[in-house]
C-alpha cells in the first residue's frame, strides 16, 4: 500500500485562457472556480499534498487563500499549445529542484472540473492502488450522446456518416458502451510520468465517473450547464 503522504495532487491552472476569461478563478457558485477543486482535493483522504500549479501571481494568491500550495510559478509549458500532461510534469520537476524528492504518484486534478468531489478523488485513488496501475485517466460513459450515429457535415451540407451501416443501424442497446475522457482525475506512477511525459502512457486505463462530476467547463454554455447542476 502506497502510504498517504507519498502521493502528490496537482491542480494545473495557467493564466490567459481565452473562451472565459480568467476562467479558474471565475465565480462558480460563490467561490472562485478553482477552490472547489482545491476543497476536494484537501478532503480527499489519500492526498496529503495539494499543489497548485500556474503562472499567475492572481491565481496564486486565490489558491493560497483556499490552502493550497504554490512553491513556485510555472516556468514552463503554460503557453495555449502544450498539453496539461507537461504542466503537472514541470511541476514535478519543480518540486524535485526544491526538495530532492518525488512523491510516488501524482493526481493531477484539473481546475475547470469543479463539480467532481472527494468521494470522486477518494475511488479512483483507490482503483489505481488496487490495481497497480501505471496510468488512469477519469472517463464518462456517453450515454444518450451516442457517438455511433456521429456524422460530419461538408462545405456542401451533406452529412458524412463516421461508422459502417453495420454499427450505425443496430439499436443502440445492442451497441457496445463508449467512454469519453475527461480531465476530472488523472493518475500516474511518477517514475512512469517522468518517462512518458504523458498520462497516455503504455497501457494506460480508464476510470468510468458519473457524467456530472466529470463534466469540464471549457466555454460559457459549459459555465451555464454547471451552475444549474451545482445550484440543484
Amino acid at each position: 500500500m502506497v502510504e498517504k503522504n507519498n502521493i502528490l495532487a496537482v491542480i494545473p491552472a495557467r493564466g490567459g485562457s481565452k473562451r472565459i476569461p480568467n476562467k479558474n478563478i471565475i465565480d462558480f457558485v460563490g467561490k472562485p472556480m478553482i477552490a472547489w477543486t482545491i476543497e476536494a482535493a484537501k478532503k480527499a483522504k489519500q492526498v496529503s499534498r495539494v499543489i497548485v500549479s500556474t503562472d499567475d501571481n492572481q491565481i496564486a494568491e486565490v489558491a493560497l487563500k483556499y490552502g493550497a500550495e504554490v512553491p513556485f510559478l510555472r516556468d514552463k509549458n503554460a503557453d495555449d499549445y502544450s498539453p496539461v500532461s507537461l504542466a503537472t510534469f514541470r511541476t514535478l520537476e519543480q518540486l524535485y529542484e526544491i526538495e530532492s524528492h518525488h512523491p510516488d504518484i501524482v493526481v493531477q486534478l484539473m481546475a475547470n472540473c469543479p463539480l467532481r468531489d472527494c468521494e470522486d478523488i477518494n475511488n479512483a485513488v483507490n482503483n489505481f492502488i488496487t490495481y497497480n496501475l501505471d496510468y488512469q485517466i477519469s472517463a464518462f460513459n456517453y450515454g444518450w450522446m451516442n457517438p455511433w450515429w456521429a456524422h460530419q457535415i461538408d462545405s456542401n451540407g451533406k452529412a458524412i456518416p463516421l461508422f459502417n451501416d453495420e454499427l450505425r443501424k443496430k439499436r443502440s442497446q445492442d451497441l457496445p458502451e463508449l467512454f469519453c475522457p475527461t480531465g476530472a482525475i488523472w493518475i500516474a506512477k511518477v517514475s512512469k510520468l517522468l518517462v512518458s511525459k504523458t498520462f497516455y502512457g503504455l497501457n494506460y486505463c480508464f476510470f468510468p465517473m458519473h457524467w456530472i462530476h466529470a463534466l469540464d467547463i471549457d466555454n460559457y454554455e459549459d459555465l451555464g450547464m454547471a451552475n444549474l447542476l451545482k445550484s440543484k
